[in-house]
């Protein structure tokens, strides 16, 4: 198979050894050049004179090919029996595999919850080069308790995006996802949470913990929490309330008028704004808006790291609204409360879904509260944002509405590629 840089170092080094006898022999003074010559010369005067040179030309010709080929194909079924005992063909289409992804562009994806996971689960697949910044501001659940016993960095959104992106993704998923229904103190805690918090306690700190973590599940990119304080978030609501922690903000009914955190400026994780400042795309989406993905965006430094980037920047917007977070939002009242979280504009495309879910989901997410993103195209006009149609809904039989992963990468990847062509034709 072309392109998998073996057979040219294999050459290569087959004529480094040929050099080697060459030049033990001349410090030798066996004046090989002149054996070598005379020898072959002789060969190839008797091979004329008993065979035809249209005959016995091409049949050397084809020997010499057939024993390159046979050797180096040996030489290599020998590799693939020692990291792949089943046969080379899976080893193959991982090197050609592998070196396609290495090629990919620099990703960073932004939010939390299961929107962060489908999405890394979608980009993985075209790149090698993806960084997810996942928000710390859960409390709720499992993270919440381990949080509030331990101290830990909540880990529930880190488990999810850690399962989507390693190698054997859906076995690892389904260990991660395990939750504990008996025994005391276990119950409710997910395995992947527990596992996330032990790796904390021996590595010293939750960033550690990642990173020896996602060496275990052999992770494809990286995994960095938007910063390592113990943050808190609040909601401030129209009628004046001030909502304390995330899982409480979608509880307390009303619309939120704005979101902050405590402490009001927490630090940056230094290898986020790396990963933004080498980016060559940025993603922000989908998740809950207010307890997913502008957590991410209330650190300054990750706002400002965004805002001075280059890259091409698109917010993904959720299919369906949130109750108690997003009631009767369209997509550009997401924009709206994203710009004013920021003080800034960081994006100028948002993907929005195409098609509509079916009856079935509709009705179901209707005895919810829940109803489809309208699409206001003059008011995302007038906000200076270019729309991207799409269709990456993933519905299944029960009518759960999700954005689904491949359709999703393969979307935004589609778009950047045309960026890319795009931003070609402009320098020519």
């Amino acid at each position: 198979m072309p392109g998998l840089l073996v057979k040219r170092w294999m050459l290569l080094s087959t004529a480094g050894t040929l050099m080697i006898f060459l030049g033990l022999a001349i410090w030798t003074n066996q004046t090989p050049v002149f054996y070598i010559t005379q020898f072959l010369g002789s060969t190839l005067s008797f091979l004329s004179n008993l065979f035809p040179s249209y005959i016995s030309g091409p049949v050397a010709l084809a020997v010499g090919i057939g024993l390159v080929l046979w050797g180096q194909k040996q030489t290599f079924e020998t590799i693939s029996h020692v990291y792949e005992p089943s046969g080379d063909r899976e080893l193959i289409d991982r090197l050609w595999t592998q070196r396609k992804l290495n090629r990919g562009p620099h990703i960073v994806a932004i939010g939390g919850g299961t929107g962060l996971s489908t999405v890394l689960r979608g980009l993985k697949h075209y790149s090698s080069h993806v960084t997810g910044v996942v928000t710390v501001a859960d409390d709720g659940g499992s993270s919440g308790r381990l949080r509030r016993e331990i101290g830990v960095l909540p880990p529930g959104d880190v488990r999810n995006c850690l399962a989507a992106l390693s190698a054997e993704e859906r076995l690892m998923t389904e260990l991660f996802q395990y939750r504990f229904t008996a025994g005391d103190g276990l119950a409710g805690h997910s395995f992947g949470n527990l596992f996330l918090t032990a790796m904390s306690d021996i590595t010293g700190d939750m960033e550690r913990a990642i990173a020896a973590s996602s060496k275990v599940l052999a992770v494809q990119g990286q995994v960095l929490p938007a910063t390592l304080s113990d943050v808190q978030l609040w909601a401030e609501m129209d009628d004046g309330r001030i909502i304390e922690g995330e899982s409480q903000i979608p509880e307390a009914g009303g619309a939120i008028i704005r979101v902050g955190c405590t402490p009001a400026s927490p630090p940056a994780l230094p290898k986020v704004l790396e990963a933004i400042r080498t980016a060559d795309y940025i993603i922000i989406g989908p998740g809950s808006l207010y307890t997913s993905i502008i957590p991410n965006l209330l650190v300054p430094e990750i706002t400002e790291a965004i805002a001075r980037s280059t890259a091409p920047c698109v917010y993904v917007c959720n299919i369906m609204s949130q109750r108690g977070e997003t009631d009767g939002y369209s997509v550009a009242d997401h924009i709206r409360a994203i710009d004013q979280a920021c003080g800034r504009r960081l994006f100028d495309t948002v993907l929005v879904q195409k098609l509509s879910p079916s009856p079935v989901a509709l009705d179901r997410y209707a005895s919810r509260d829940s109803y489809p993103v309208p699409v206001d195209r003059e008011a995302i006009a007038a906000l200076g944002r270019r729309i991207v149609l799409a269709n990456v809904m993933d519905e299944d039989p029960n009518g759960i509405v999700r954005h689904h992963s491949r359709r999703l990468g393969q979307m935004l990847l589609r778009w950047y590629g045309r960026l890319q062509t795009l931003d070609d034709q402009l320098a020519n």
